[in-house]
């Protein structure tokens, strides 16, 4: 049996593309970042995990995510390899079976106001949406 099940946050918004056939189908290409059970000691606290869709679960995707969205996925695993300068470069992505929101919509909008929040009160977002602690910022914080 090939089956996977994974709850994790979009890394960044979906790639869409159609196919070449006479009626054009979407690919969704995106990836996931699940948290891991316990943080490693190398500071290491999530998988990343490339995922495909096709057809109507790549038109969901392109429809309604986005990055940062929570979402619950089950598939297949697929491994494969291709060839680039000469060198075989192995691949495993997860082809998207079914799909479904892991938040409610207010959940993730809050998320979203608190960053908004967060950046209005002085301090930086980054790209991955974590707001960026001040170096001095040690005498506001309740532990050492």
């Amino acid at each position: 049996m090939n089956k996977i099940i994974l709850m994790g946050r979009l890394t960044k918004d979906p790639e869409i593309r159609y196919s070449q056939s006479e009626t054009p189908m979407p690919i969704a290409r995106y990836s996931i970042a699940v948290d891991k059970q316990y943080k490693r000691d190398d500071g290491i606290t999530a998988d990343f995990f490339n995922l495909v869709a096709f057809d109507k679960q790549a038109a969901f995707v392109e429809k309604y995510l986005k990055k940062g969205v929570k979402i619950l996925v089950s598939g297949k695993v697929q491994t494969g390899s291709y060839e680039k300068n000469g060198v075989r470069i192995p691949f495993f992505e997860v082809v998207v079976q079914e799909q479904e929101f892991a938040e409610s919509k207010n959940a993730a909008q809050n998320m979203s106001q608190n960053t908004v929040q967060a950046g209005s009160k002085g301090y930086s977002i980054d790209e991955d949406g974590f707001m960026r602690v001040p170096d001095d910022a040690d005498d506001e914080l309740p532990f050492n």
